[in-house]
């Protein structure tokens, strides 16, 4: 009884850091962002920084952002799942080896990535060198809404490969060997056995890359300048060049409905956890 209630307090411990950093860094800074989202300069309740959404500033870069966010989540999508595939079929020691490299630009500082991107496609930029020394025509790639969905795409597709790839690795390969053996071909096989057992990573890597590319205001600022402003762009203005906390955090309210939403969806479809295990 006595070792019980040793282990019991020696967990408690264990999880007193967790804690720690859980109220400190999440719950306190949410209160914060709810307090000030829900009352005026006056410490007033009030709806009306949530209603400051409604502008046609604001409802056009919330607009922008959402198409760029699901355009940046398709790519990801199309281009992450058959990556998943190849990484599953590969033997242990070549599977290690590849999601290594892959996974090693993301060891980088995220500013530093972009940064690079930005480098590559201004219009003096290495590319646009390269098409110079062989006379062909430059391209005029920076500022552009182009330039922000590839900046979304580079960032965040390790983040919808590694949780299709948890759950491809997870199919019972004598589950595929049964419906091939009952006559199913390689697209049936696909469509009635593969695709929906990988479903729970399908639906956690389109919520890992969407919130973020929703949210986000450095790949916008660095690749889009000043010419497109998304909605986390708006946030950070209200935040840093206004100093209206009030606004900004009713806006960030508004954007954490897209949040609930995502985390509802992994709630339906990955009640496991499967493909948020890696």
């Amino acid at each position: 009884m006595r070792r019980l209630l040793s282990l019991k307090n020696k967990k408690k411990l264990l999880t007193g850091p967790y804690l720690f950093w859980a109220v400190s860094f999440i719950i306190i800074p949410l209160f914060m962002i709810l307090y000030y989202g829900l009352t005026n300069e006056k410490k007033e309740f009030t709806l009306l920084n949530l209603a400051k959404i409604t502008t046609p500033e604001n409802l056009k870069a919330l607009g922008l952002a959402l198409l760029l966010s699901l355009v940046s989540t398709a790519i990801c999508l199309i281009l992450a799942y058959p990556l998943a595939m190849i990484l599953a079929s590969k033997s242990m020691n070549q599977t290690s080896f590849i999601v290594l490299i892959f996974i090693l630009p993301m060891w980088m500082n995220f500013l530093l990535r972009t940064l690079a991107w930005q480098t590559l496609l201004e219009k003096n930029g290495v590319i646009n060198s390269v098409l110079s020394f062989l006379h062909l025509p430059t391209q005029s790639m920076i500022n552009t809404p182009s330039a922000i969905i590839l900046g979304m795409v580079y960032n965040f597709l390790p983040f919808m490969v590694l949780p299709i790839y948890n759950v491809i690795v997870k199919i019972d390969k004598d589950v595929i060997s049964a419906a091939k053996d009952l006559g199913a071909n390689n697209v049936q096989t696909f469509l009635k056995i593969i695709l929906p057992l990988t479903t729970p990573g399908i639906i956690s890597g389109i919520t890992m890359v969407f919130v973020p590319a929703l949210t986000t205001f450095v790949i916008s600022d660095l690749l889009g300048g000043s010419k497109i402003l998304l909605i986390g762009n708006v946030i950070e203005q209200e935040f840093k060049q206004s100093s209206n906390w009030n606004v900004g955090s009713g806006l960030s309210l508004v954007l954490m409905i897209f949040i609930i939403a995502s985390m509802a969806l992994i709630a339906k479809y990955d009640k496991d956890g499967e493909g948020t295990a890696f």
